[in-house]
């Protein structure tokens, strides 16, 4: 089976006037198969969240090479790089930031759809179902950001992700804002989601949680200072950690 997404050798460097640089992530590399969970977890500052905004192409890398389904998708720019965006989206630590605070939930939803070409009959019967999908009721596409509660708001913000059907689903800290109640719930969600698509959903979580890994996971990346320093299932990374700082972490955590 091909890899959906393949990171070959990426790094990003940052520089500071007066300061030598510094490589915020180091040679990294992975595969990310379809249908298949890959957790990347790692305290603050360990690369995670920077390799992920390279591959969704928040931000260019400095050397490397990011592929999507065989493509290199590393340094495309303009209408090229709108068009990955169709088979991969993103889900963020806050999901208010993903909202106009000025347009509805549905608005925001159905954005891409409207950008599709659908109508806004077919817009409105999708958006309306896609919250159902996601464990909310249709009376809340009229409801804005500032209305919900963050777990809510976060289950609109996946609507919102897989309005498009994107096949990768890259979910950063997507669960760090919420209670321990509700990152149940979003987990419990992301689950379903995978049971009800199978290979067509691949999910790439984010996260510095291990105890939440281990419900969810196929696959865990462990990052430290800008390299993945172990690789495993999340029973073996949990059980039998090779790496010094994979035991530090898992001790802290659990």
């Amino acid at each position: 089976m091909e890899p959906i997404l393949k990171v070959e050798n990426l790094t990003k460097s940052f520089s500071r006037q007066g300061q030598e640089t510094v490589a915020a992530v180091n040679g990294v590399n992975f595969e990310v198969f379809p249908g298949e969970c890959l957790a990347i977890i790692g305290e603050s500052g360990s690369g995670k969240t920077t390799a992920v905004n390279m591959i969704a192409r928040l931000l260019d890398a400095t050397s490397g090479s990011i592929f999507l389904e065989g493509q290199e998708i590393t340094h495309l720019k303009g209408s090229a790089l709108r068009g990955i965006y169709r088979t991969m989206q993103m889900v963020f630590q806050a999901p208010a930031d993903s909202f106009d605070p000025r347009r509805t939930l549905g608005d925001g939803i159905g954005e891409s759809l409207r950008n599709a070409g659908f109508s806004k009959k077919e817009t409105q019967e999708r958006v309306e179902a896609l919250l159902e999908k996601c464990g909310l009721p249709r009376e809340f596409a009229s409801r804005y950001p500032h209305q919900v509660s963050g777990g809510q708001c976060q289950r609109a913000a996946i609507a919102r992700a897989l309005a498009i059907r994107p096949k990768l689903l890259i979910c950063d800290e997507a669960t760090s804002a919420l209670d321990v109640t509700v990152q149940k719930e979003i987990i419990g969600l992301l689950n379903a989601l995978r049971a009800q698509q199978g290979q067509s959903l691949t999910i790439l979580f984010i996260c510095h949680d291990i105890s939440l890994v281990q419900q969810f996971a196929d696959r865990v990346l462990v990052m430290y200072h800008g390299k993945i320093v172990e690789e495993g299932t999340p029973e073996e990374i949990i059980r039998n950690p090779q790496n010094e700082y994979t035991k530090h972490l898992i001790d802290s955590i659990l």
